[in-house]
């Protein structure tokens, strides 16, 4: 599926309740067509032959939408390049505004390539804890929310959470307390 069609699917669906919705809900600054989020995994999964070449056109879009959909579309690109999956997220981490698309790269995106990738993954999440963009410290632990679920290192985890349990940021917080929750 192209670009232009996507964004045709995504126009015809798009409904001014769910733009007030989403607004409240996510951010009141990003842009949004007004699709609700069972849509958006519906188009996900009938998308049948994904690209990263697809997946970067809907990052590069900054509507909600577009890039939710490329970080759900991410997580199914495993088989053809672990390493490319791995590449974007780091590349994508720049762009996130929102916990919803930061939530949904740190599971979704990775969690196919979670268990082969884990040294990876610990490392990014290891330099993007130390970030000064927020939204990079709450991916770095949302990262090592599906490393636990994957059975990584629950020592490792601890450790490396103790550098966050004390930001200031309430999104990062809500993470860490996620994180200690899926710990226990």
């Amino acid at each position: 599926m192209e670009l232009t069609k996507i964004q045709k699917i995504l126009k015809e669906k798009a409904n001014k309740k769910t733009v007030l919705s989403l607004e409240r809900f996510i951010c009141p600054k990003e842009k949004f067509y007004g699709v609700k989020i069972p849509v958006l995994n519906k188009i996900a999964k009938e998308i049948k032959e994904p690209s990263f070449e697809l997946i970067e056109k809907l990052w590069k879009s900054r509507i909600f939408e577009e890039k939710l959909l490329a970080a759900k579309i991410l997580g199914r690109m495993d088989k053809k390049d672990a390493a490319k999956t791995l590449h974007l997220i780091k590349k994508f981490s720049n762009g996130i505004s929102n916990w919803a698309i930061c939530d949904t790269v740190a599971t979704q995106g990775i969690r196919k390539i979670a268990r082969e990738k884990q040294r990876e993954i610990f490392a990014l999440a290891r330099k993007l804890i130390c970030s000064k963009n927020f939204w990079q410290r709450r991916l770095a632990i949302v990262l090592l929310v599906e490393l636990n679920r994957q059975g990584f290192d629950k020592q490792k985890i601890q450790k490396l959470l103790q550098k966050a349990e004390n930001d200031k940021e309430k999104y990062v917080q809500k993470a860490v307390i996620w994180l200690k929750n899926t710990l226990k």
